[in-house]
């Protein structure tokens, strides 16, 4: 499949996702996505995460985005990771926790549920899909948990902890 018919297959996608839980959320369901932390490790073993901005807003996020069909949430946010961050990597098996947040439609506010998989980063893209619409930083979790206005996801990049070992 060509580039711009994967991309327009992508796009058509999440259009159809988006309108799937908009019908959801008005008749009262609570509607979930899933979201990616990246994270690597410093040469002095220190731990940093990633943050991207949103495209409208422009305040710090984690990447995220709706559930894909045939694909585990785990699989999802990694993709979400590469598309809105640059980066690929491994994501952990269990999420590191969930958050809820007001997300802004064209109708109003919906209550978003997210499920949040911690994403080891082995690859750093100098040029991704939403480059050109997305700034990213890397910061010590308590530093990222500060430019972050989702309350519990700050709680969770604060109290951050990388797993000893994951059986992924």
């Amino acid at each position: 499949m060509c580039a711009a018919r994967m991309l327009l297959s992508s796009d058509f996608g999440m259009a159809t996702a988006k309108k799937k839980a908009v019908r959801r959320a008005k008749k009262g369901q609570r509607i979930r996505q899933v979201a990616a932390i990246p994270f690597r490790l410093r040469e002095d073993g220190g731990l940093e995460v990633l943050l991207v901005t949103s495209r409208t807003t422009r305040r710090f996020i984690v990447p995220k985005g709706w559930p894909m069909k045939g694909k585990s949430g785990r699989k999802a946010a990694t993709i979400e990771a590469q598309e809105e961050a640059g980066v690929q990597g491994k994501a952990l098996k269990q999420p590191a926790g969930t958050y809820s947040y007001w997300k802004r439609m064209t109708n109003g506010f919906v209550r978003v549920d997210v499920v949040v998989y911690l994403l080891e980063v082995t690859e750093e893209m100098g040029n991704w899909r939403e480059a050109s619409d997305r700034q990213r930083a890397w910061l010590p979790p308590a530093d990222a948990a500060l430019l972050i206005d989702e309350p519990e996801l700050s709680t969770l990049l604060r109290d951050l902890t990388i797993p000893a070992a994951d059986p992924a």
